[in-house]
């Protein structure tokens, strides 16, 4: 395959998952009744452009030497790198704390602002990892306009232009409902903090059934099976990654549709940071620990004596 077509191929990957979004909502009531949940839960991790991979991975290494070299092109056999509160290892922003500076791309409400930022903080509860409004350039950048939800993973985030969001919010305001600031707002800060997708860990692939698939994407896609088998049934390699078990509870975790796994239960997707994620977030990104105050809770402590006991000579 060469690259342009590697390209469409991952395009047309990310642009699908919302549409299987809007289909793994709907809720099969007991009387064989389709419901249609309120929202689609779609999200797509956004990739760098080929010729930055190589930098992606130098700034990676260069802002924590831990990260790993990038292990294959992101998006040939993973295209949203799983995994729960998995960590992609290429992407770490290391463990001392950080606060990322964050502004919006288009004109947005004090009030709106405020209360992105304020979930965007609900990691901040666990990790050392925090986010603070500029007005100037931010780090993270945020729109909400047309595309949907996504978002750049970790470290990618310091190369993209200036003038480029790094994150979108597709028509959040104030009206917006509370249940999907949780599930949306934080979802999208996690991959910001290098957090990809939970469906494609190996033990969620592992619950496909690859006929199934089949069927179901050739119907709703038009993929063959060489495009179902890289796209959806090729799980992350372990060695890449590191985390906790497979949580399809995660705030990571994408929804997928019963109608392909083995046992005909959906894969339910996350809905707000869990005590799991919370706890790993902590873990990888220790959250900042003030010092203990002396006695007196001043930085240090007076002892004194007596005039008559001070020395005389110097020793």
């Amino acid at each position: 395959m060469t690259t342009d077509e590697h390209v469409n191929g991952d395009n047309r990957y990310r642009d699908a998952l919302a549409r299987i979004a809007a289909i793994a909502a709907s809720v099969t009531t007991e009387n064989g009744e389709t419901a249609e949940a309120d929202t689609d839960i779609g999200c797509r991790i956004k990739v760098l452009p080929p010729r930055l991979r190589e930098r992606a991975a130098a700034n990676a290494r260069k802002i924590n030497p831990v990260n790993a070299p990038l292990q294959a092109v992101l998006g040939r056999t993973a295209p949203l790198d799983p995994q729960r509160l998995t960590l992609d290892t290429a992407r770490y922003w290391g463990p001392a704390p950080r606060q990322f500076t964050v502004s919006f791309v288009e004109s947005t409400p004090a009030d709106l602002r405020a209360r992105i930022l304020e979930h965007m903080n609900a990691w901040n509860a666990t990790c050392g990892m925090s986010f603070v409004l500029t007005n100037g350039t931010g780090e993270v950048r945020i729109s909400r306009g047309a595309g949907g939800f996504w978002s750049y993973l970790g470290t990618d985030i310091h190369l993209i232009p200036t003038h480029r969001p790094t994150m979108n919010l597709q028509g959040f305001t104030m009206n917006t409902r509370e249940s999907e600031y949780h599930r949306v707002v934080r979802h999208e800060t996690g991959h910001t903090l290098g957090f990809p997708h939970e469906h494609m860990r190996r033990e969620l692939v592992a619950r496909i059934d690859p006929q199934r698939a089949y069927a179901f994407f050739l119907a709703t896609q038009g993929w063959d099976r060489a495009m179902v088998d890289a796209q959806v049934l090729t799980a992350l390699d372990d060695a890449s990654i590191f985390g906790t078990p497979a949580d399809q509870d995660s705030i990571m975790c994408y929804q997928l549709p019963g109608q392909i796994t083995v046992d005909r239960q959906p894969i339910r997707g996350g809905l707000d940071i869990n005590t799991t994620d919370a706890g790993f977030a902590g873990r990888i990104y220790p959250p900042v620990v003030a010092p203990a105050p002396g006695p007196t809770g001043n930085a240090a402590e007076v002892d004194d004596w007596d005039e008559a006991e001070d020395l005389l000579t110097l020793v």
